[in-house]
C-alpha cells in the first residue's frame, strides 16, 4: 500500500522495558515501521509519557529525539513537561523548557494526561506557556481523579470549555474515552468510561464546541476516536464533512499489535463514495501535515 495516512498520535519505546499493565511491552520503533508500511502510514508523531500517571515508567523527550534522529522521514517528535515540574506551583517558568525543545524540532505537547483538573492553577500554567510556545497540545480526558491517567474534566467538559476560552491562540487536540464519547449526547455519565455504541442522536457537546471554537481540534486516535465514528456512520459522514478542516487521523499504537480500525474505516468511507476524496485526504493526512509544518 503507498503512503496514505500521517499518524497524528503514537507511542514507542527504543527498549520496550518492563510489561504494561496489560501484560504488554510498548512497540519499537522498528516495529512502529513494521506496521505502518502495512497500513500506508507516512510518518507519525511521537507522544512522550512523561507523567508519572502514565501505566509505565516515565520517559525522556531525548528518547523521543533520538528515535526521530535514527529513523528521519518516519517519525516526528513531540516534547511533554508535567504541569507539576520545575517548581510544583503554578508560576512554574514551563515555557524555558518547551522553548528548549521546540528549538530541537519538537512540533507539538502531548500526550498531557497528568490527573489534575483542567482548571487546576498549574495545568492552566501549561496551557498559558503552550500558547505562548505557538505549540499544538495533544490532552487525554480523565472521568475520576485517582486511579485514571488524564485531565480531570466533567461531564459535558466545562473545563476543557473554559480552558479553549482563556487560550484561544492554542490548539487543542482532543482525545481518549471521556471526550469522544461526548460526540452525542451521554446515555448515563459512566459512558464517559468507555465506548458508547448507540448512535449520535442528539449529538453531544463535543461537536457543539468545535462549532464555538476553532482551536478546539479532533485527534481520532485509539479505539475512543474510531468509536466515536463507526457507533453512527450516518452521523460520521456528517462529521467528517462539516469539521474535515479539523480532524486527524491516528492509531496510537502501544503494544506491537495494537489494532487499527480507523484507516479500514476512513477507507471503506472513501472506497464507497460517503465521504469525497478531498475529505479523506483532509483527515488521512492534509491536515496534520498543515498544523506540523511538514512538507
Amino acid at each position: 500500500m503507498s503512503s496514505t495516512f500521517i499518524d497524528v498520535h503514537v507511542h514507542t519505546r527504543r527498549t520496550p522495558g518492563p510489561l504494561r499493565a496489560d501484560g504488554t511491552t510498548y512497540a519499537t520503533p522498528e516495529q512502529l515501521i513494521e506496521r505502518y508500511d502495512a497500513l500506508g502510514v507516512e510518518r507519525g508523531v511521537l507522544m512522550v509519557d512523561v507523567n508519572p500517571e502514565c501505566a509505565y515508567v516515565p520517559q525522556s523527550n531525548e528518547e523521543i529525539l533520538q528515535v526521530c534522529r535514527e529513523h528521519p522521514g518516519r517519525f516526528v517528535p513531540f516534547c511533554n513537561v508535567d504541569p507539576r515540574a520545575m517548581t510544583n506551583s503554578a508560576d512554574a517558568p514551563l515555557g524555558e523548557v518547551l522553548a528548549f525543545y521546540r528549538e530541537r524540532g519538537c512540533k507539538g505537547i502531548g500526550e498531557v494526561i497528568a490527573n489534575l483538573p483542567f482548571l487546576h492553577p498549574m495545568v492552566q500554567n501549561l496551557l498559558r506557556h503552550a500558547e505562548q510556545a505557538r505549540l499544538p497540545l495533544t490532552f487525554h480526558v480523565a472521568a475520576q481523579i485517582g486511579g485514571i491517567y488524564g485531565l480531570y474534566d466533567d461531564a459535558g467538559l466545562p473545563q476543557l470549555e473554559r480552558s479553549l476560552q482563556s487560550f484561544p491562540d492554542l490548539r487543542f487536540l482532543g482525545h481518549s474515552q471521556a471526550f469522544w464519547a461526548e460526540i452525542g449526547v451521554l446515555g448515563t455519565p459512566a459512558d464517559r468510561y468507555g465506548y458508547p455504541h448507540y448512535p449520535v442522536r442528539p449529538e453531544g457537546v463535543v461537536p457543539k464546541l468545535m462549532r464555538r471554537y476553532p482551536n478546539l481540534l479532533g485527534d481520532l486516535s485509539a479505539e475512543s476516536g474510531h468509536n466515536a465514528l463507526a457507533r453512527d456512520p450516518d452521523y460520521a459522514v456528517r462529521f467528517l464533512e462539516e469539521f474535515q478542516d479539523r480532524l486527524l487521523f491516528g492509531t496510537d499504537i502501544c503494544a506491537p499489535d495494537t489494532p487499527t480500525p480507523l484507516a479500514g474505516f476512513l477507507l471503506e468511507l472513501r472506497d464507497s463514495g460517503r465521504i469525497s476524496d478531498e475529505v479523506f485526504h483532509k483527515v488521512a493526512h492534509a491536515n496534520a501535515a498543515a498544523l506540523l509544518g511538514l512538507a
